[in-house]
């Protein structure tokens, strides 16, 4: 191949690192004073797959080759200094600065970050990047980072087959290379579109659904010089893409939106300033992002990309929740001084290596540093004295009453254990998440000659009672099976064909076959008001009562509060956590229905445990020295199973009544 692959001027373009920033600034602004998104990520996506498509072709063309380690080793020295570097401060500064409940989520996703997995240990966590009411890791905006990393493999792999391609059959390569970047362009985006209706906190996070955004970047690479515009419309298209960048978060609803089709808009703004930079106007877009200094913050944007969130995260757990203008203005300036610092020492010294063996030594040497760190703050951990439980000192809801007189022991789990407090069938994986359909049993108990068969159905507020069912049955010959989803209510109030509908028939099908006796399902969803998602959920546990004949036990909701119980508990006390949960009015908006459901319900048997998260009226975020939720809805496995003789009782009534048991 004589010719060069494509005809593309590869040349420094000032504008583009001044959009870096402005990417970079959005992002760090929307975060600090807005928890929302900005757009400035998928800009950062954009860019990433213009400069590295320029990149690939320009060696190509230079060489007449595309090499692995060449191109693989001038990415490492690129990407890993400042990672390695932030990764390495963040370790040390958690154990000094960081809630202890947050410790063992951070170290996996410390781990999750320098190998650039992170986006996909926070979509297997089922993390919420938008829920302000998780607790959120310094190093959780490493995903981003994780997908760049991911995607830059992905396209040595897409221009090598291109590249064979073209020597074999002699095809076109512009042809070929906007045919390649534009199927990916639309099947990505198309199931982008598609996952991000069904669940978004998944697409937000996943490699796939953001490929599109780097297909973009490669088409505008390949296609630039085609594209001809006169010096008013580039300047005006210039001007018009950077202020709809800097409104996207402002005018669109990202927490439910992005990255599906709402992405486009930052994308096209980013297009709309690519495309305008080909044109030297007096008062273009590029002039103001190309002037010496927005080029010299665009940079350092990546540092201040890391930086930020880092500064805000030991800021909130340490100091306050919200910082105001001028602690978060003082975030972003120590943020571009720290960048700056950092790529000065820490970044340019190894990728302006010229012996490769100088650069890796480094690396080699920071990573390692990083392992052991975390070695040590495991095994640090792991030393700490545990509390022995004994019914007398952590009696948990059975103390609810107020009855019994527990003397003060530590509570249980520790902070460092709360967050990972799980019930079984979410560590052996019977749990399914959202990307299954198929119903996958978690089976428990006695398997053989049983004497009854207990199912619990439905999503993670009916799954974390299972260590409840656990502990009742533990003591009877009982078989329990577990069928969960995540975020998934066993409901009729799915729309034919989704996956959530899909799930739902599936596990009717599986008990319409099954030998089980009693069904135990939610009944409401304490987080609304909305009848008709209460009386959903009731209508299908019906539906199993009336069709298969099986008895059923309705569990209302527990309490839900707006904020991180967990998080609050460590961070502002006991006496604050409990001020703010009864301040709260909205922990139980299903009040109203259960109490007409529960008068006039003929057929279901019903169970209301909301006396058991409150002493003497009010509720507390620890009852019989037992921590009870693990973020703001959700409760700890370890005091799931101090319900155990409340649901022993319960559930003994029920069988016995079915003429299975003998009395109890």
């Amino acid at each position: 191949m004589d010719q060069p692959l494509i005809n593309i001027e590869r040349k420094f373009r000032p504008e583009i690192e001044g959009l870096r920033f402005v990417a970079a600034m959005l992002v760090a602004v929307y975060h600090i004073w807005f928890h929302r998104v900005s757009g400035g990520v998928d800009v950062f996506f954009v860019i990433s797959g213009f400069l590295i498509t320029t990149s690939i072709i320009s060696t190509i063309n230079k060489t007449r080759a595309f090499r692995f380690w060449p191109y693989v080793s001038k990415l490492m020295k690129r990407l890993f200094p400042s990672v390695f570097f932030i990764l390495g401060i963040v370790l040390v500064c958690s154990f000094f600065f960081l809630p202890a409940s947050i410790f063992h989520k951070t170290i996996r996703e410390v781990i999750a970050s320098m190998f650039y997995y992170q986006n996909w240990q926070l979509a297997i966590s089922s993390t919420d990047y938008l829920d302000v009411s998780q607790m959120k890791s310094p190093v959780e905006h490493f995903w981003a980072l994780s997908i760049q990393g991911q995607f830059y493999i992905i396209w040595f792999l897409i221009f090598t087959v291109i590249l064979l391609m073209i020597r074999k059959f002699k095809y076109n390569p512009r042809k070929l290379i906007n045919i390649v970047l534009g199927l990916l362009f639309i099947i990505s985006l198309c199931y982008s579109i598609y996952l991000t209706h069904v669940n978004q906190p998944l697409a937000y996070f996943i490699t796939f659904t953001r490929v599109w955004e780097f297909a973009l970047g490669g088409l505008i690479c390949v296609n630039l010089s085609s594209i001809k515009l006169n010096k008013f419309i580039a300047a005006f298209i210039g001007w018009l893409g950077l202020v709809g960048l800097i409104v996207t978060g402002m005018i669109f609803e990202v927490s439910q939106m992005f990255p599906g089709y709402i992405a486009l808009w930052p994308m096209a703004c980013a297009l709309l300033i690519i495309l305008s930079g080909e044109q030297e106007t007096k008062y273009s877009v590029k002039r103001f992002l190309g002037n010496p200094l927005m080029v010299k913050l665009g940079g350092i944007s990546f540092g201040i990309y890391l930086w930020h969130w880092v500064l805000l995260m030991f800021y909130r757990y340490n100091i306050a929740e919200d910082p105001g203008i001028i602690i978060g203005m003082l975030i972003i300036l120590i943020s571009i001084i720290l960048s700056f610092l950092m790529t000065k020492f820490i970044e340019e010294p190894v990728r302006r290596a010229k012996v490769n063996r100088f650069a890796f030594r480094r690396l080699a040497i920071m990573g390692i540093v990083n392992i052991l760190i975390i070695v040590a703050l495991i095994v640090n951990v792991q030393l700490e004295p545990k509390a022995k439980i004994t019914s007398a000192d952590y009696p948990g809801a059975m103390a609810a009453s107020g009855v019994v007189d527990v003397p003060y022991r530590e509570p249980i789990p520790s902070y460092s254990e709360v967050f990972d407090d799980l019930p079984i069938s979410h560590l052996d994986g019977s749990n399914q998440t959202l990307e299954e359909t198929s119903v996958r049993v978690g089976e428990y108990g006695e398997l053989e000659m049983y004497d009854a068969t207990i199912a619990l159905v439905g999503s993670s507020h009916a799954e974390h009672w299972l260590g409840a069912i656990l502990e009742a049955t533990e003591n009877h010959n009982f078989r329990v099976l577990s069928l969960t989803r995540s975020g998934t209510r066993f409901s009729t109030g799915y729309n034919e064909g989704t996956p959530k509908a899909t799930w739902n028939k599936n596990v009717l099908d599986y008990l319409e076959d099954a030998d089980i006796d009693l069904v135990i399902g939610q009944g409401t969803a304490s987080d609304t008001t909305k009848p008709e998602i209460q009386q959903q959920m009731i209508d299908q546990l019906e539906y199993v009562k009336e069709e298969y004949g099986m008895d059923v036990l309705v569990v209302r909701d527990n309490p839900r509060f707006g904020f991180n119980v967990l998080e609050s508990l460590e961070m502002n006390g006991v006496a604050k956590t409990k001020k703010k949960m009864n301040e709260e009015k909205k922990s139980q908006q299903d009040e109203a229905y259960w109490i007409n459901f529960e008068q006039e319900n003929k057929s279901l048997y019903t169970f209301d445990l909301s006396d058991y998260f409150k002493v003497d009226g009010e509720y507390e975020p620890i009852i019989g020295n037992i921590i009870i939720y693990r973020d703001g809805d959700h409760i700890t496995n370890t005091y799931a199973e101090s319900f155990g003789p409340i649901f022993e009782k319960k559930i003994m009534e029920i069988l016995e009544k079915r003429g299975r048991l003998a009395s109890y």
